[in-house]
């Protein structure tokens, strides 16, 4: 059971991991053509918002909803019945999403006050981001049904050409920023152009993957078709408790807009160093567990369905540590290699370490989510993670609130701020490293959410722990401490980043994360975890 997972989320990682360094390499381009500036800011902005609608409902609800019931489907009835229900929900679920791509072309520049507060109406900066969202919304349609269709094929055991889509994305977003940005009188726009053609790209490849198991769709409207139903039922909670990650991000997206010039850019950049542990290894396990413990579920295997978990937890625990700390003291050399280059300054390089340092505490729980939200989802559960991603918003608002009121208050630049303009909102515009207090709240709504979900299913006594898990922990935290203490004699012995040549930056940044890597794996072996364990469970 666990070979077969660990094969298949090896091969998703290895794509991913391919996705994910085109992606790096799409962000330097970034940096280097646009830097943090106004323009950029509204980009991100005008580009998250049909990303975030994607992430809850394409990725998110529905990935949740639709693979456990096409699995029940596929272990319970005939494989005409099992291609009826697929040409129904693509109906279905295309006739929406018409619907309401269309509705946010027409109103996007309502919604952007809705998203971007902190745009002035009437500003260029305001103009500028309503007219992207018009080119980019349609970008949900696109991408929706292209993870509809991945969905799919995942169900099938085919993880790979689902993993490796993104890279078609990046590689439209390299050539809009290098090729078409000089053709446009305001460069951003053909990243926005860049963002609606990879959306037809990312479809158009998986298509024929789909056509070999004989199951391209044929669009049939079908509201009334049972399964559809279903699916829509289990999507209603689902929209709000699977991707808590990504409305507490949008939350502060909308804060972010009212800070300092760039504070939008230096939390992209920060999250998407991010999206290298939780792309490669939290996604990818995330993926293929979900339909085998939708399967164990439906087969009523109630061994199976927790050795799958053991298998998910101590794989994302094995990981999340010590990319959190190392992370955490690579920040800045990570940062400065990546992204200083051209438009990408000092100021950008100090920002960016600060919320990459406090983003990168939450790792090992965004990792954890990954799993604990499937193990509900499988069992078509999806009131508990309603329940902890309702928790998890609080916590985010609150303790976002709370350390902004601290800094505007308990600081000099805050104090110095409030005293030149009385208005608050005015006043946080003015202080420079605002954004951290959004970095940290994501951080801490991520543990909240981790924590309560692990709690609950300990509560609801559905999974069984299958190993010693105090020796496997001592096992991590000891490697994790070693591998901190060499890590940090490099981090305090090179600091001066922004002096180095890119080579200098290069080779320093190979050393102290290649030593800290071997030092970690090291300590596992030397303490008697093998490879064979992450397969024997």
């Amino acid at each position: 059971m666990s070979i077969g997972l660990l094969r298949s989320a090896s091969i998703f990682s290895v794509m991913t991991l391919i996705s994910r360094i085109s992606g790096l390499i799409r962000d330097q381009v970034y940096a280097m053509q646009f830097g943090a500036s106004p323009a950029m800011d509204a980009f991100l902005v005008a580009f998250r918002i049909p990303n975030f609608m994607r992430r809850i409902s394409a990725e998110g609800a529905f990935s949740m909803a639709f693979v456990p019931v096409l699995q029940e489907y596929r272990a319970k009835v005939t494989p005409t019945e099992v291609r009826d229900l697929i040409d129904k929900v693509a109906g279905t679920l295309t006739a929406g999403l018409v619907v309401l791509t269309a509705a946010g072309v027409l109103a996007a520049p309502w919604v952007m006050r809705v998203f971007a507060p902190g745009f002035a109406p009437g500003s260029e900066q305001f103009a500028l981001a309503a007219e992207l969202l018009r080119i980019t919304f349609p970008y949900i349609l696109l991408i929706s049904l292209s993870a509809m269709v991945g969905g799919i094929l995942n169900s099938y055991g085919n993880f790979a050409i689902p993993a490796l889509t993104p890279v078609l994305m990046n590689l439209a977003m390299i050539f809009a920023a290098l090729v078409m940005a000089p053709m446009f009188a305001v460069p951003v726009t053909a990243l926005a152009w860049g963002v609606f053609a990879a959306g037809v790209l990312q479809l158009a490849f998986q298509l024929p993957s789909l056509a070999k198991l004989g199951l391209l769709p044929r669009l049939k409207f079908g509201f009334d078709h049972a399964g559809v139903r279903k699916i829509l039922k289990l999507m209603g909670p689902t929209l709000f408790g699977s991707s808590v990650a990504q409305v507490n991000l949008l939350l502060n997206t909308v804060i972010a807009t009212f800070l300092f010039a760039g504070s939008v850019t230096w939390l992209y950049y920060s999250d998407r160093l991010l999206e290298f542990p939780l792309g490669i290894f939290g996604v990818a396990v995330g993926t293929v567990i979900l339909p085998h413990l939708a399967k164990q579920h439906a087969s009523e295997n109630h061994d199976g369905y927790s050795r799958g978990l053991d298998w998910g937890f101590q794989l994302c625990l094995l990981i999340g540590i010590p990319a959190c700390v190392g992370l955490m003291l690579c920040a800045k050399g990570v940062l400065a290699t990546l992204f200083m280059y051209g438009k990408f300054n000092e100021l950008d390089l100090r920002m960016t370490t600060l919320s990459l340092v406090c983003q990168a505490i939450a790792i090992p729980a965004f990792l954890l989510v990954k799993v604990l939200a499937p193990a509900f989802y499988s069992r078509q559960d999806t009131r508990t993670p309603v329940k902890a991603a309702v928790s998890s918003i609080i916590v985010n608002i609150v303790s976002l609130a709370l350390l902004i009121w601290g800094v505007m208050h308990f600081t000099d630049a805050g104090r110095a701020a409030m005293a030149s303009d009385g208005s608050l909102f005015a006043a946080m515009g003015q202080v420079p490293g605002l954004h951290a207090t959004l970095a940290c709240a994501i951080a801490l709504a991520g543990w909240a959410n981790a924590l309560q979900l692990g709690w609950s299913l300990r509560k609801a006594k559905i999974y069984s722990p299958g190993r010693d898990w105090l020796r496997f922990l001592r096992i991590v935290v000891l490697a994790t401490v070693v591998m901190a203490l060499v890590v940090a004699v490099f981090a305090w012995r090179w600091d001066a980043w922004a002096q180095w040549s890119p080579m200098q930056r290069a080779w320093r940044l190979v050393t102290m994360v290649g030593t800290g890597g071997v030092t970690y794996f090291a300590m596992l072996w030397l303490q008697g975890l093998r490879p064979a364990d992450l397969k024997g469970h």
